[in-house]
Parts: structure tokens; C-alpha cells; sequence
């Protein structure tokens, strides 16, 4: 596994934990054009067919967190 492999697991590691500091900490550390990526591919997880049910909690979580220290 390469670097930014790792280094990207790691951030949807943390993103889809359903630990709100964890979300944020992995969240802030996104330039904004990824930031919209991750909130592209969570709010996916949470409305398209084929993810498990416990993707989909997670991800709505990690949306939830986001959403509340954006304003």
C-alpha cells in the first residue's frame, strides 16, 4: 500500500467512525475541493442502493457532524 493510500483509508477511516471530533479532525484536513468529494460520496453512502446498513448510519453521521460546525 502506498502512502497516500494509507493516508486516505485512514480519512474514511475517521470520516465514517461516528465520532464527532474524529469527523471533524478528518474533515478539516481536506482542501475544499476534496471536502466536497467526501460530502458528494457520504450523502451517496446514505441514498444509493448497495451499501450496508451500517455504512449508511455512519455516513449520515459523518454528514450530521459535518453539517452542525459548518454553520
Amino acid at each position: 500500500m502506498d502512502g497516500h493510500q494509507e493516508i486516505y483509508e485512514n480519512i474514511w477511516d475517521m470520516l465514517l467512525s461516528s465520532q464527532p471530533v474524529m469527523i471533524e479532525k478528518a474533515f478539516a484536513s481536506l482542501e475544499s475541493d476534496q471536502q466536497k468529494a467526501v460530502l458528494d460520496h457520504l450523502q451517496r453512502m446514505v441514498t444509493e442502493r448497495g451499501w450496508q446498513p451500517e455504512q449508511r448510519v455512519s455516513a449520515q453521521a459523518a454528514l450530521d457532524t459535518i453539517a452542525d460546525h459548518q454553520t
